[in-house]
């Protein structure tokens, strides 16, 4: 199989981006998947949320690879969710803006680390996943260029989707300047509230204009989604049975038939 580098991308704060990505990897790596997330936001709530600290020792972070202190084989850390790796981040990343900006290839910097794992027999993982933060900075152009796909969280809440317009035009230029392979994997509604009629309006406007982009799946709010990552753990060890776990679950299984073989019609 191709080893798939994924970035969780929504420019907007609070949409699900971290939890996502969090849960993705553990249904991922619970079918026996070999995952390593990427936390590549300043604020490293990908990297709490998988029971790991944000503010230990900053050498050993995505910081240092992309500062050119470290390779990325020498920060990989496991998680308590075997299979599911993690190289964490912490609030030092958010100065690499300006201490790069002398360097013409920094746009490349992570593509060109993520070469040498991929390249590397040890490390062989299925999916490489990479939470970027909630905004089109550096670290978000990085991730850009260095992924093959894209998920984009959607909430289903009023303006989500002109959020979405502006992330497409992004998309667009990197794909024409840094990286015409990129495409969008697909859009996943969250924090869905079946009471609300908004919600049920941003889905079938998602649909009719993104068609089959959009999973099937939709994640709901539910409490114990938000509870899980003050608990250092993905909400599918924390309460499998909640409505956030199971939608997540379904989500990851969905996520894996993408990349089945599509069945020749004989």
């Amino acid at each position: 199989m191709n080893k798939k580098i994924i970035s969780i991308i929504n420019q907007k704060g609070g949409v699900g981006k971290t939890t996502t990505v969090i849960n993705l990897a553990a249904g991922l790596s619970m079918r026996g998947k070999k995952v390593l997330v990427i936390d590549l936001d300043p604020q490293g709530n990908a990297t709490t949320g998988l029971g790991l600290s944000n503010t230990a020792n900053s050498e050993i972070t995505i910081y240092s690879v992309l500062n050119g202190n470290k390779k990325i084989t020498d920060v990989i850390q496991t998680t308590k969710v075997e299979n599911l790796n993690l190289i964490t981040s912490n609030v030092d990343l958010s100065g690499l803006e300006v201490e790069t900006a002398g360097d013409s290839r920094r746009a490349f910097k992570l593509k060109d680390e993520l070469v040498s794992i991929l390249n590397d027999s040890r490390a062989s993982f299925n999916y490489i996943l990479i939470d970027c933060p909630p905004s089109l900075s550096l670290l978000t152009i990085m991730a850009l260029v260095a992924s093959d796909e894209l998920v984009v969280p959607l909430q289903t809440e009023f303006f989500a989707l002109e959020g979405l317009t502006q992330l497409m035009k992004t998309i667009d230029r990197i794909k024409s300047n840094l990286n015409p392979n990129l495409n969008i994997r697909g859009i996943l509604l969250t924090m869905y509230d079946k009471r609300n009629r908004l919600s049920s309006q941003v889905e079938s406007e998602a649909r009719s204009y993104f068609k089959e982009k959009v999973y099937s799946v939709v994640v709901p709010r539910n409490v114990r989604l938000s509870e899980a990552p003050s608990h250092g753990i993905p909400v599918l060890l924390y309460d499998k049975s909640c409505p956030g776990s199971k939608a997540y679950f379904s989500f990851a299984e969905e996520f894996l038939n993408q990349d089945k073989p599509v069945e020749s019609a004989a």
